[in-house]
């Protein structure tokens, strides 16, 4: 089993199943493997793919993200790099943005030569993948999900994994009287601060790209500032006041997954991956009162109800679906 599928078939077993099944088949194998043990593999192994196939169906969304280009189709049975596609043409397309070489971005590969090492930290720069060490074809890092239609960066500024970060910020949806309120499967309502992208105007979770060198709660911190707070336009009186509020409640993060996003922006050199925590203010007294306001990259900013019917940005919904399970809360 390669570290794609060791990584993905744990992600599973842990979301997915309970009990003794979960043990046997995360188990590794310490002895002879029997038939029974062998079936149990190459059943761990295809539930995998299908939630791979789930996690890669954005970055093969039609027109690529702020273009009328469209992407070389690519049908789910081609999507694995290890199936033979002769015919794969894909489109071949970096931004202008992105080319004329602004901080952020790399070299353009296609066209020069440079001394990037792949699958480390370079320059404070982390080309580490989470899903694992990711393979270097034609001098290019491959997308360790599958093809996308599109070969090159995109609009992403760094070739292989770009980090970024996702705080789901929660509390408990209560009535005027301050009681908490239930859904129709009388669980408690769980509601998130959502925020609405200016580029696409879909509703997502705050977040934003991870800085060279920073630490992952930092940017947490930072991004949820900038995005459902507008700290770039407070006063620093103002930031001081916003800091103590909210200082408390990023100290007890808890992570809600790591790994590869399903983004429609990702290519086949560059893609997106996060590492989502969850800050959830369970008395509804610290950040829950604060006032938001829209500002960086989003346009507009509320709490929204957790919901499996709920329509957001990338794998949104995959974290949110994971915060709900874990305080039991309607979905």
């Amino acid at each position: 089993m390669d570290s794609r599928h060791k990584y993905f078939g744990d992600l599973y077993l842990k979301r997915h199943c309970m009990g003794s099944r979960a043990t046997r088949l995360a188990k590794p194998a310490i002895a002879k493997m029997t038939a029974e043990g062998e079936c149990a593999k190459h059943a761990k192994i295809q539930r995998v793919d299908s939630f791979l196939e789930r996690l890669h169906e954005k970055a093969r969304c039609e027109i690529y993200p702020r273009t009328q280009m469209k992407r070389f189709k690519v049908e789910d049975k081609y999507v694995k790099w290890n199936v033979e596609y002769p015919d794969y043409t894909p489109v071949v397309y970096t931004s202008e943005g992105v080319l004329k070489g602004p901080v952020w971005a790399d070299p353009d590969l296609l066209t020069t030569k440079a001394d990037i090492k792949w699958n480390a930290v370079q320059n404070n720069v982390s080309r580490v993948s989470h899903m694992g060490p990711y393979r270097i074809e034609d001098n290019l890092p491959r997308n360790p999900i599958g093809r996308t239609g599109v070969k090159g960066r995109g609009c992403l500024g760094r070739w292989g994994p770009n980090h970024a970060a996702d705080p789901i910020v929660t509390r408990w949806r209560r009535s005027d009287n301050n009681v908490i309120e239930k859904g129709e499967d009388s669980k408690n309502i769980l509601q998130f601060v959502a925020v609405q992208r200016r580029d696409n105007h879909q509703w997502a979770i705050p977040g934003g790209m991870v800085d060279p060198g920073e630490v992952i709660t930092a940017t947490l911190k930072r991004e949820f500032g900038e995005e459902a707070m507008n700290t770039l336009e407070m006063s620093e009186e103002k930031k001081d006041e916003l800091d103590l509020a909210v200082n408390d409640l990023f100290l007890h993060g808890e992570e809600v997954y790591r790994g590869y996003v399903d983004d429609p922006r990702n290519t086949d050199n560059s893609w997106m991956e996060t590492v989502a925590l969850n800050f959830h203010d369970e008395s509804g007294t610290g950040v829950s009162k604060i006032e938001l306001n829209a500002g960086d990259d989003a346009v507009g900013v509320k709490w929204m109800d957790l919901t499996s019917k709920l329509k957001i940005y990338a794998s949104h919904i995959d974290f949110l679906q994971v915060v709900a399970k874990r305080h039991n809360a309607s979905w």
